[in-house]
This record gives structure tokens, sequence and C-alpha cells, in this order.
């Protein structure tokens, strides 16, 4: 994903990295970086958001328990595999 502007760090990487930045799993330097691009990029702040909602939602509904240790891997192939289907589906009409 790119919104098309020039960004210090690419949308792409960004996006790939948002959960380490959600949970803090990184080193400072690399967090303001995120923060800078999500301050100056819309479409991946939209995204930062759903993953930010997505979290909350899964640990208010995991409670105290520990999610499975591929939960996270599982919730991602899916995210990507409907983020396809809406880019295909989104596509040129036919014609």
């Amino acid at each position: 994903m790119s919104c098309g502007k020039p960004h210090e760090t690419d949308c792409s990487e960004v996006l790939e990295r948002v959960f380490l930045f959600l949970d803090r799993e990184m080193e400072d330097a690399d967090c303001s970086q995120i923060q800078r691009h999500l301050d100056e990029c819309a479409p991946c702040l939209q995204k930062y958001d759903l993953e930010g909602l997505v979290k909350s939602l899964v640990a208010r509904s995991c409670g105290q328990d520990r999610p499975p240790s591929d939960l996270r891997q599982k919730v991602l192939l899916r995210i990507r595999a409907v983020h396809v289907e809406i880019s295909e589906d989104s596509g040129p009409p036919a014609g």
C-alpha cells in the first residue's frame, strides 16, 4: 500500500510494523519514525486506527487469558487476504 506521496518511511514498511508499534516492541527511534509517518499520512493513520481497534477488541475478549501463540499470525493473514479481496474488487471495470 502506498498513498502516493513521498515519505521518509514507506507506507508498506509502516503497515508491516504497525503491531510492533502498537505494542511498543521497537526502539524509541523507530517508534518516533512510525509516529511521524502516521502524523502525515492519512491512509496509514486510518489503517493504524483499525489495527488498534482490532487489538483492543481482542484484548477485551480474551480478558486475562493469553491468546494462542499463532493468533497474531492468523489475524495478519486474514487482514492481508481481505485487503487483497478489496483491492481486486475495486480494480478497473471490465470492459
